[in-house]
């Protein structure tokens, strides 16, 4: 989003394998909720209403998708051939007036919608994450539910109580527990293990958190916190708080937290413009401090797993980031507000 057991990362194994030949979805994805692909790039505009297919090595955009409310994040099916994208309601976290109950079901290889998923009664789905047998985990801020879905049938199989208003959550790959963030009105993370069901412990978190990622090893879970620009770290073996990691240039707390897909960078973003990149193998090292545009937001991570785009949705504007040099590559306009992204 405690107690401070250790001071910093053991070494991440590079579980992500891919096979990068032109067109092609990579042959084995370690965690689905980290992935990455040569076949194209799909960005969120959330202020424009659009879904928007964009040409990753040009940056001109292809084709796009309007929906009638703002969307909010998605999840690809593990094949790569389906998209899911929550689609929130007319408003933001906390002032959503005309709360949403729908998924957008996206065909990725035409490149259009072909169905919902409708939640109902549940309302305002932001948070999206999937597992490796394709099942979805939606969180529901305003019905304080976290459900699980069955992409298929396009039902409901279960909703969670979360007690607070989940905002985003993190799947562990192996699918055994979700980690549900509740921003700032219960001052908790609320674990649920997928398998029963059912919450089995609350992280506290006394400042609230936001942002909210596994690693893709399984071994670290990454909050942040919604006061301090800071992260904390969670061990998922214990589900305890072992951590404490400052984020370096910053004087106001930040939004979100990604692992790159092979596990070696974490970024986090933040209101004062900039992105912080940090060596997942020792996250108290020197941070690289990198300048982007107006409210930063998602990440997305290229297959080369060293070039990272961060959406400007302040200004409708993406940064293209070189995590390895730590520096800003070009910017182009992308809609009204990029909030979610990833290479598919």
């Amino acid at each position: 989003m405690d107690t401070m057991l250790t001071r910093r990362f053991m070494p991440l194994a590079l579980l992500a394998v891919f096979a990068v030949t032109a067109g092609t979805v990579p042959a084995k994805i370690a965690d689905p909720n980290n992935p990455t692909g040569n076949t194209g790039l799909i960005l969120i505009d959330k202020m424009g209403h659009h879904l928007r297919f964009f040409d990753p090595k040009t940056w001109t955009e292809i084709s796009n998708i309007e929906v009638a409310m703002n969307p909010h994040d998605l999840a690809l099916s593990p094949d790569h051939k389906t998209a899911y994208v929550t689609i929130y309601g007319t408003g933001i976290y906390g002032k959503n007036p005309n709360p949403n109950h729908q998924i957008a079901i996206i065909d990725l290889v035409s490149r259009t919608q072909t169905g919902t998923i409708d939640v109902s009664p549940y309302v305002a789905p932001h948070g999206i994450q999937v597992d490796a047998a394709g099942t979805l985990y939606v969180s529901c801020d305003a019905s304080r539910k976290m459900l699980i879905i069955d992409p298929k049938t396009r039902s409901i199989k279960a909703a969670v109580d979360t007690e607070g208003t989940g905002h985003w959550l993190a799947v562990l790959p192996d699918g055994s527990k979700a980690y549900v963030v509740n921003k700032n009105d219960r001052l908790f993370i609320t674990v649920i293990d997928l398998k029963a069901r059912k919450v089995i412990t609350k992280i506290p978190a006394p400042n609230g958190t936001e942002g909210i990622a596994a690693s893709p090893d399984g071994k670290r879970v990454l909050a942040m916190d919604y006061a301090n620009p800071e992260l904390l770290v969670i061990d998922p073996a214990t589900d305890k708080v072992i951590d404490k990691v400052t984020l370096q240039g910053n004087t106001r707390a930040g939004s979100r937290v990604r692992f790159s897909p092979d596990g070696s960078f974490v970024v986090t973003d933040s209101e004062q413009q900039i992105v912080n990149i940090l060596n997942a193998a020792d996250l108290h090292g020197k941070q690289m401090v990198v300048n982007v545009g107006k409210s930063p937001m998602g990440f997305g991570f290229a297959p080369d797993n060293r070039t990272a785009i961060v959406g400007n949705h302040g200004d409708g504007s993406v940064s293209v980031i070189d995590m390895k040099e730590g520096r800003e590559i070009t910017r182009f306009h992308a809609g009204t507000g990029i909030e979610t992204m990833t290479w598919y």
